[in-house]
């Protein structure tokens, strides 16, 4: 048995990049009983959960977050002892295309979870009541955007600039509230830029990789030289089992992965290992794909995490340094193009998202 201390645990989310990464922790462990609620979005797939989806441990169940009945009945049947709450709406464009589905999803289905979870806390038994966790999976972006020092603490101030940082700035909010007038056990977790296998080709890194692949452009917003806290998936959810087991009720955690790099210093490394993984391209070098496009609306100009918290109360750290999680990242998605190819079919065909002026 690992060390996480929960016998049933209830996942949301559990189908998409991280969450499906965390279950697969979870059920690698031993000893731990998943229930993996999903909607299966564009960006939620089964296959990523790996042996874990048929395991007698895992139980899938399809279904939103704002449905209360669904919630509440799930949690009377399974009876889990934390709930991690990782379902969510999560990039940044789309959330400038369509913010309302990013407010139903990350506010509304927040609201909705808590309601569940509350009612079904408060009739545990007292014992089972001291030990019960609601984790909220959130991000550095609710934070804002730094200058060119310094690094987001837990004390941070809540400066959200996107549609997508706002919805998870209100979310976290409703956690917090809910911890401090009911008194329900929560815990807030804070992430920098997750990367990793079987993150979805909108996001920046698996985008640049399949695209270099390709001969296709590689577009980069601006100048380039936005900064962004890299971290490997796997060591977040090292961090949030951590989290799970001894993080102290009503706080938050920053996980980062002091991996801070300019956008164009990961695309330019990405060219790089793609051209050193899969020689003999028609378009090499990759560098050549670089195109700088005209820049997201409110982007941030940089984010950089403080993990001293997680380090010295939960005695976390990722295991091993950028340079080595990017080059497995590119191996991966070289080794398994039909993996993308499949979930990207008819759904996403890699064009930007997110095209308005900014004002």
């Amino acid at each position: 048995m690992g060390c996480f201390p929960i016998k049933t645990v209830l996942v949301t989310g559990g189908a998409g990049f991280i969450g499906s990464c965390f279950v697969r922790q979870l059920i690698g462990d031993g000893g731990y009983r998943v229930v993996n609620l999903d909607k299966l979005t564009y960006a939620g797939d089964l296959a990523s959960l790996g042996e874990a989806l048929e395991h007698p441990r895992h139980e899938f169940v399809r279904g939103d977050v704002c449905d209360a009945e669904l919630c509440a009945r799930l949690l009377a049947k399974q009876r889990p002892q934390a709930v991690v709450h990782l379902a969510a709406e999560s990039h940044v464009d789309r959330s400038i295309d369509s913010p309302a589905d990013f407010v139903r999803t990350n506010v509304q289905g927040t609201y909705t979870l808590l309601e569940a979870v509350r009612e079904y806390w408060a009739a545990l038994g007292e014992a089972e009541r001291e030990t019960f966790r609601y984790i909220q999976v959130s991000t550095d972006e609710v934070y804002g955007s730094l200058g060119s020092t310094g690094q987001f603490t837990e004390s941070s101030p809540y400066r959200p600039n996107s549609p997508y940082a706002a919805t998870k700035a209100a979310a976290d909010h409703l956690v917090r509230a809910y911890h401090h007038t009911y008194g329900l056990p929560t815990i807030v977790t804070n992430c920098s830029n997750n990367f990793g296998p079987y993150q979805f080709p909108e996001k920046m890194i698996p985008l640049m990789i399949l695209n270099a692949l390709d001969g296709r452009r590689l577009p980069i917003y601006g100048d380039g030289n936005n900064v962004r806290d890299w971290l490997f998936v796997e060591d977040h959810c090292d961090a949030l089992r951590l989290v799970c087991e001894r993080g102290k009720v009503g706080t938050s955690y920053n996980v980062g992965g002091h991996g801070e790099r300019t956008n164009i210093e990961m695309v330019t490394a990405i060219c790089d290992l793609v051209d050193r993984f899969a020689p003999g391209l028609a378009h090499s070098p990759c560098r050549s794909l670089i195109d700088f496009v005209a820049d997201r609306p409110g982007h941030d100009r940089r984010y950089a995490i403080d993990p001293k918290k997680c380090a010295t109360e939960l005695g976390w750290r990722p295991q091993l340094d950028l340079s080595t999680r990017l080059e497995q990242t590119v191996r991966w998605y070289i080794d398994h193009r039909e993996w993308a190819d499949r979930i990207t079919s008819g759904v996403y065909e890699r064009d930007r998202l997110g095209l308005v002026e900014s004002r």
